[in-house]
Order: C-alpha cells, then sequence, then structure tokens
C-alpha cells in the first residue's frame, strides 16, 4: 500500500473587507510552505535570485486571482441574496428572469441568512464572511461558478435537512456509538481532532442495531452531520487563525469486511454528504489501518476527487501509524493505543504535562535519566517508542556510592501501538534510570514524561 505524507495547503487569511455600498481593496496573507533547497554550485546566489524572482512573480500572479475571484463571487453572493435567489436550484435561478420581482417578505428573509452562524450577505460586512466564502472558492479550486454553485446546494441542503437545529436534536442512538465517533483535544497546530472508529462494528449485535434497517442508517448519518455541526462551534472561522478546520482520524482496524455492505453505504454517503457541504472542514483525513477492499475502492474513488480533497486524504500502513499520527499530533494528546501517552480519564498527568524527546541511533543503547532529590515520594513515568522492536529495562539506583539497585521491570520486545507507564515509591535520593537497547539500523525515537507526588502506595500503607 503505498503512503502519502502532505503537508499543509497555503491557508489564505483575509482582513475586514467590505463597507456597504463602497468597493475598497482587500488584504490577504497567507501560510506558505516552502522547500528548503542545498547545493554546492558556485553561482548559488544569482541560481537563488533567479528562483526567487519567479516565485514572487508566480506568487503575485496567484493572490491577484484569488483576490478577483473572491471579489466576483462576493459580487454574486450579494446580487443572489439581494435577487431573493440564493435558495433556488442553479438551473430555476439561471431561468428565472423576474428573481428582483419577489415578495419583499421572502427577500427580508434572505437578507438575514447564515452559515455556521456568520451573515453571508457581504455588505453586512461581518469579519468572518468573506472567510466563509473563500472555503467554498478553495474547495472549487477558486472558479467562482462552481463555489456560487456548490454555495446554494449546500444552502438548500441545509434547509431541507433542518440541519441548523440538528445540534439540540435527540437521536436516541446507542451508548456505544460514542467509542464509534467522537472528539478530543487538538494537533499540533490547534485543529480539533475528530477520530471514527470503525472497529466497535465487529459486534454484530451494534451493528445489526445501528445499521440493520434503512430508518437506523439515517439516523445514524444524521448523528454524524450532527457532530459535523459541533465541530463548526469548535473551530475557527475568523481569517488568521490556523484552527479552522479539522484533523480526522479514520481507523479501520478490526471493522466488518466488504460483505457489509450497509457500513460500505453509509460510509460513502457520508463522504459526500460532508465533502459537498463541508469545504475546508477537514484539514487532513488520516486513514489508519486500510484494509486491502477499502484502499481498492478508494484507489477508485480518488480520480472523481476535487484536487483539494485528494490533498487532504492521508494513507498510512499499519507500521507507519504512530509515525505518522505524530506528524500532525502531539505525543501529549496522542491516545495510548496508537502510540501515544494520552489514556483516557488520566487522573496522573495532564495534556500540559509536555513530553521530552531521545532519539538512539541504530545499533546503539540509549537512558533516560531522572533525579530524585529526596524519599518519601512516588515517582511516576509515561515512555513510549516509535514503532518499538526495542527492550529496555528500568531501574532505581541510590546515590549512596556501593548501594544496591532495584530492577523494577525489564521488556522484550514491545508491539507496535504500546506505552508504558509505571511508578515506584522511593525512600531516598536517587535517580530512575530507563535503559533502552536498539538492535536494528534505523534510528529511534523516544517521548517520555516524569512526575513527584508526595503520597504513599497502598502496600506501604497497609503495613502501617
Amino acid at each position: 500500500m503505498k503512503e502519502t505524507f502532505e503537508e499543509g495547503e497555503d491557508e489564505l487569511a483575509l482582513a475586514e473587507c467590505c463597507n456597504a455600498g463602497e468597493e475598497k481593496d482587500t488584504l490577504y496573507g497567507w501560510i506558505e510552505s516552502s522547500d528548503s533547497r542545498s547545493t554546492d554550485c558556485s553561482d548559488i546566489e544569482s541560481v537563488s535570485q533567479a528562483e526567487t524572482a519567479r516565485d514572487e512573480s508566480s506568487s503575485v500572479e496567484m493572490k491577484l486571482r484569488q483576490k478577483k475571484a473572491l471579489l466576483d463571487f462576493r459580487c454574486m453572493v450579494e446580487d443572489a441574496i439581494l435577487g431573493n435567489y440564493i435558495l433556488e436550484t442553479p438551473k430555476s435561478s439561471d431561468n428565472n428572469n423576474n428573481k428582483n420581482q419577489k415578495q419583499n417578505k421572502n427577500g427580508t428573509k434572505q437578507r438575514e441568512i447564515s452559515l455556521w452562524g456568520i451573515p453571508l450577505l457581504p455588505s453586512k460586512c461581518h469579519e468572518s464572511t468573506d472567510f466563509v466564502l473563500l472555503k467554498f472558492l478553495k474547495a472549487r479550486d477558486f472558479k467562482v461558478d462552481e463555489a456560487f454553485e456548490m454555495l446554494q446546494k449546500t444552502l438548500i441542503w441545509r434547509k431541507d435537512y433542518k440541519t441548523d437545529a440538528i445540534v439540540e436534536e435527540n437521536l436516541n442512538l446507542d451508548r456505544d456509538l460514542e467509542n464509534v465517533m467522537f472528539m478530543n483535544d487538538v494537533d499540533k497546530k490547534g485543529h480539533p481532532l475528530f477520530y471514527a472508529v470503525y472497529g466497535a462494528f465487529k459486534d454484530k449485535g451494534l451493528y445489526k442495531k445501528v445499521l440493520g434497517s434503512e430508518e437506523s442508517r439515517e439516523r445514524f448519518l444524521r448523528w454524524k452531520i450532527q457532530l459535523m455541526e459541533k465541530c463548526a462551534t469548535n473551530i475557527s472561522l475568523k481569517a488568521g487563525e490556523e484552527a479552522d478546520s479539522v484533523l480526522q482520524i479514520t481507523d479501520f482496524k478490526n471493522s466488518p469486511g466488504p460483505e457489509m455492505k450497509e457500513l460500505r453505504s453509509v460510509i460513502k454517503k457520508s463522504f459526500v454528504l460532508l465533502s459537498t457541504n463541508y469545504p475546508e472542514f477537514v484539514y487532513k483525513n488520516i486513514l489508519i489501518n486500510v484494509p486491502f477492499w477499502y484502499y481498492t475502492s478508494y484507489l477508485v474513488s480518488k480520480k472523481f476527487m476535487f484536487p483539494g480533497a485528494k490533498r487532504k486524504i492521508v494513507v498510512a500502513r499499519r507500521s507507519k501509524v504512530t509515525r505518522t499520527l505524530l506528524k500532525y499530533i502531539s505525543p501529549e494528546n496522542l491516545p495510548v493505543e496508537y502510540g501515544g501517552l494520552r489514556r483516557p480519564n488520566d487522573a496522573e498527568f495532564l495534556a500540559e504535562d509536555t513530553a521530552s524527546e531521545l532519539i538512539i541511533r541504530g545499533n546503539s543503547s540509549g537512558c533516560i535519566t531522572v533525579p530524585v532529590f529526596e524519599g518519601g515520594v512516588t515517582m511516576i513515568w509515561d515512555f513510549t517508542v516509535v514503532g518499538w522492536d526495542v527492550t529496555c529495562k528500568e531501574e532505581f539506583i541510590p546515590d549512596d556510592e556501593g548501594s544496591y539497585r532495584v530492577l523494577l521491570r525489564k521488556y522484550k520486545e514491545k508491539r507496535i501501538g504500546e506505552s508504558i507507564r509505571n511508578s515506584f515509591y522511593i525512600y531516598e535520593p536517587g535517580k530512575l534510570v530507563i535503559t533502552i537497547d536498539n538492535t536494528n539500523l534505523k534510528k529511534k525515537k523516544v517521548y517520555y514524561r516524569s512526575k513527584t507526588k508526595p503520597y504513599l502506595p497502598t502496600y506501604a500503607l497497609s503495613n502501617r
């Protein structure tokens, strides 16, 4: 299976844009990723200057094209709202010669139309209107007509689907579904993390209950839309802020096979709904533990995707899951089942307890040393090795010369995707030493953290 690692796309940040009845220039800024280049040529300076000039020229041309597209799009949206045809299907709005003769009552309603709480009428001068419109433009590669059609269809779908009221709905779903789709924490750039874990449907009873009938499948799909609407309240729709979309992790581990056509149908339908009605809401969709049947289906459907949608999908092989996820998520926020340090309802460590990093070269050993300056405390520690396939041991060594060593635990090879937590009550000053032996040719990356707490373990209390 081919693995792709995509870096972040260029993000446009718009400043406040228009006054009613007055045309203004719009200021643009966006984060651009550039490849670092190195060369040993003697004329490196002239080559660099030529490349810089060429890049700047291309960048200016792109800015002007995007600026013109946004201004044209704003005009189209303004005309459609004031002309009272923003909620018509594209065909009927094209053939309607009397669209400006609509009743005033309907016109007043359309003037107040909004999307995710943001007014769409550009002349209202809301700070986030251009940013929302920009999402539709980016989804259609700044093709104004296609972006306008997408916006119209989204608004019509939301009206028919009653999406604005969906957040408050009680869909009476099984509580086990809380482990199928959920949100927690954020990635390194502040994007909320959205997990879709389809392995829970290996339970045939849950599968039949949730996906066994057309009505239950529709309710499940509506629940997923409800989650996306909640996502909209957790992301920023203001220009210049990075957390304007979610990072989705789709886990197919232990998921039912291709014979479970109901699940395949729901996944396909939800993908279409989300990609057409929530443009640029997903920063990346990382597919992990992907079965062969899904991967082949993905390769076929990939040909029909818009370029922007294709760039957002990252496929990670099973052996690369932890490494891929850590490119986007800090180890403190990555769940232990994916090789991170985050545990549910953790009473010992918080997300603010950042982990340190240790790199161990191939065919060598590395040590994590944590000094303890006083006795009468309990030391707690976490560590994980990306990819594992190493051996390690944990020891406590008192400060007294010639003193004893306490072997706390010794590990043989660990399975991929595990992290270790341990604790030890310390009676005297010394140090915790974790030795990791890497017999592989490739280097290994270790993340670890520790803290001390002034309490006795249960066995010590019982002996008093």
